[in-house]
């Protein structure tokens, strides 16, 4: 976990030399709590599978930090009237999300007796993620006009980049065994994509590893008070990884990387 952390430090250190910056520049900042469900999108279960959609969600939970740039705060007063101060703001996050897996669909339905089947059924695991990153949020309706009650909602777009330190856990109670070394455990078209021997083939990943990924979302804003707003906003997550859930097939038919969709709710403090 020692380079996980040192990664993410040194992220972290970088976002708050930019902010520093325009910090400099006497913009306001605000800052927020964001909590809701994820569906986790992986190796686990079938594609377009409405039992995987609904059976692998879990939860998860941040905090955010915006760069108002339609007000000064070192003169509490709105800056220069720009398209661009009035309709973007700059988000920052560090996040944790964490997701039960398990195979669902036709190839663990009860009907199916094979061995193989029962290994799909044995064979479990757990997605556990901390973010980090930086989104560009748009707000098509001006920001200026939102603060002072112009309007009661304030819909918005984001796109940005995360650094991701995942920490998957891979689990099996085939036949009562719960060793995640023995091959004979696992679904075999698995095995026989690849190495044998699970410790040097990697289509198991139990443990630490890094990714960055694209993050997208749309979402409103519900202003509360003068200083607070709600949130709402459904994400996209697209990591530029496929070991994220801890497994990695290696099949023809894993045609995509993991990724997750997470609905967030919030609330977000103007600081300044």
């Amino acid at each position: 976990m020692t380079l996980n952390f040192k990664q993410l430090t040194f992220i972290f250190v970088f976002i708050l030399g930019i902010n520093e910056c325009y910090s400099q520049l006497g913009f306001s900042h605000e800052i927020g709590i964001i909590t809701g469900p994820v569906a986790f999108q992986s190796d686990f279960g079938e594609r377009k599978n409405f039992e995987t959609n609904s059976g692998n969600t879990g939860i998860g939970i941040g905090i955010v930090h915006y760069i108002n740039f339609a007000y000064r705060a070192d003169c509490n007063c709105y800056s220069t009237d720009t398209y661009f101060n009035d309709h973007f703001k700059i988000r920052n996050e560090i996040s944790w999300n964490k997701t039960k897996l398990n195979h669902f669909g036709e190839w663990v339905d009860a009907s199916r007796t094979s061995d193989n089947a029962e290994r799909l059924r044995s064979h479990s695991g757990v997605a556990q993620n901390l973010d980090i990153g930086t989104q560009l949020e748009f707000f098509p309706k001006s920001i200026r006009e939102f603060q002072a009650f112009g309007y009661s909602f304030a819909p918005f777009v984001s796109l940005g980049v995360h650094f991701t330190s995942s920490n998957p856990k891979v689990e099996t109670n085939y036949n009562g065994s719960t060793n995640i070394n023995d091959s004979n455990n696992f679904f075999q078209p698995w095995v026989n994509a690849a190495n044998p021997n699970v410790n040097d083939d990697p289509f198991l990943f139990n443990g630490n590893q890094t990714s960055f990924s694209v993050v997208g979302s749309v979402g409103t804003r519900y202003k509360l008070t003068v200083l607070s707003d709600l949130m709402i906003d459904l994400r996209w997550q697209y990591f530029f990884n496929d070991k994220i859930d801890g497994l990695d097939h290696n099949l023809s038919s894993n045609k995509a990387n993991d990724w997750l969709v997470w609905l967030n709710f919030g609330y977000i403090y103007y600081l300044d």
